[in-house]
């Protein structure tokens, strides 16, 4: 078992992904990325130990919410990140089990609070 919390965050911009797994890091969180549903499938189906999925919805399809049921079924905990502030998105978030919506440009200290709110430290 990890000694930190395993994240898994799904992020169609690569260098998003490289920035937020290095700050995840920095805060003590081990993170997995995935740049493609096909990545974000293969990491769930072989990793046991996620504790959270961080899930920037910008750039994928409406495919993305049958995902999101996925992590629902199987109790993990997610976050959506929408590159914009729309009832629409925050209804579908929730409604395929969102614990929250966060909209970009992240507040970063609404952002930590929240994820260790999710993770019970």
């Amino acid at each position: 078992m990890n000694a930190k919390p395993l994240i898994l965050a799904l992020d169609h911009n690569r260098r998003n992904l490289e920035l937020l797994a290095q700050f995840l890091d920095k805060e003590g969180y081990e993170v997995l990325s995935a740049n493609t549903v096909e990545e974000f499938e293969q990491i769930l189906s072989t990793t046991a130990d996620i504790s959270l999925v961080l899930l920037d919805i910008s750039g994928f399809d409406r495919h993305i919410w049958e995902h999101c049921e996925q992590l629902r079924e199987s109790q993990i905990p997610f976050l959506v990140l929408s590159p914009r502030q729309s009832a629409a998105i925050q209804q579908e978030s929730f409604a395929h089990g969102a614990r929250n919506m966060l909209v970009k440009p992240l507040a970063i200290q609404q952002f930590l609070g929240l994820i260790r709110n999710l993770l019970g430290k």
